[in-house]
């Protein structure tokens, strides 16, 4: 008789067929949307907190306080919700998802400091216009690096699933002189 093996794949990052949460990941466009409702709601959320942890600390280090907490809580609702893992991520997500930030926000910055550059008076419309399209631009980039490198398929530092080889039962010998 071979031994038996039982499959230990049933884990958060694997929902079974029949669990709720067994859904299939969203497709782009559902993704976006949620994207853009995850990372847009936490942003008017953060441009709210800036202000009151002001309140208790230097403005600069608020605004580099609540930007940490903010891009951690997004990482794990891209993860969960946006891109659906069906699992939290990791640290190698978390840094991959910070540096997506990271450039998205030096490229927010290079687009002011070169309207700054070409006009040295802009408007307060035309800085407003050249920041939300470096926004724009900066988050489809964004959305385009967390889906297909951060969270999209299997990497490999991910771990495949264990099968754990179990031991076959055995009858005592007692149990099978006496059954002949």
């Amino acid at each position: 008789m071979e031994p038996q093996t039982a499959d230990r794949t049933e884990s958060p990052s694997k929902p079974s067929p029949a669990s709720p949460t067994a859904s299939a990941a969203p497709g782009p466009l559902a993704s976006f949307v949620r994207f853009v409702v995850c990372g847009g709601g936490i942003g008017v959320l953060s441009s709210f907190a800036v202000p009151l942890v002001a309140l208790t600390m230097p403005w600069a280090m608020a605004n580099a306080v609540i930007t940490v907490a903010s891009t951690l809580l997004c990482t794990e609702l891209h993860a969960l919700f946006t891109f659906g893992t069906g699992r939290r991520p990791g640290r190698r997500r978390h840094l991959q998802s910070s540096g997506s930030a990271a450039a998205a926000y030096a490229v927010t910055c290079a687009a002011m400091f070169l309207l700054h550059a070409v006009q040295s008076s802009p408007s307060v419309l035309t800085e407003q216009v050249v920041y939300l399209s470096a926004s724009a631009l900066a988050g489809i980039g964004r959305f385009l690096v967390l889906r297909l490198f951060v969270f999209g398929g299997t990497r490999k530092g991910d771990r495949p699933a264990r099968t754990v080889a179990l031991p076959r039962p055995t009858l005592p010998r007692a149990a099978v002189s006496t059954a002949c």
